[in-house]
């Protein structure tokens, strides 16, 4: 006798009743991925560190051409809400206090892994190439490499270079973001 197994997708009106209900909370850290609740890694000292840096770092060369957002929910559609490390936006006067940011809001998305990378790359780039986000980085702390995704099309990114120590590179999104890989890699 065989047996079906049916997996049980959320949306994120669902998602958020979860919430409500109490059957996930704030501290649960988990964000909704393809309809799948996904608990996230606990988030180690040198990766939160590398995120504090991030975040300094773009306050200071960015300045007004963009909101930065830390660890906070971006809507990409009615089945996914992921948590990015960092999301740069754009400019808003109300901060998006009326909803979530979607992927039109946003001109860069930064994830920053060690653990994680693996799923980092082969679930949420794709994901994010999918919701048409323009460009990616993905802080690899394990090879202390970025990895840039640009260009997406077709569910995937055409254009990956990589910046490891001593190298400089910039934002095809924000023009005056130029960054060198050893500011961010520790």
């Amino acid at each position: 006798m065989s047996v079906l197994i049916e997996r049980r997708t959320f949306n994120t009106a669902e998602y958020y009743r979860m919430v409500e209900a109490g059957i996930l909370s704030e501290d649960d850290h988990t964000e909704l991925i393809e309809g799948e609740v996904i608990r996230m890694s606990p988030i180690g000292s040198r990766h939160a560190a590398c995120v504090d840096r991030l975040n300094t770092l773009l306050h200071g060369r960015v300045g007004q051409a963009a909101i930065i957002r830390v660890q906070n929910p971006l809507h990409l559609n009615d089945f996914s809400e992921p948590q990015p490390d960092v999301a740069l936006l754009k400019p808003r006067a109300d901060f998006y206090s009326g909803a979530h940011p979607g992927a039109d809001d946003v001109l860069l998305i930064v994830e920053v892994a060690d653990s994680s990378v693996g799923y980092d790359r082969a679930v949420k780039v794709p994901l994010y190439a999918r919701a048409g986000i323009p460009e990616v980085w993905l802080v690899d702390l394990v090879r202390n490499e970025i990895e840039i995704y640009r260009q997406p099309a077709a569910g995937s990114y055409a254009e990956l270079t990589r910046a490891g120590r001593g190298r400089e590179f910039a934002s095809a999104q924000i023009p005056s973001l130029t960054l060198r890989a050893d500011d961010i890699l520790i």
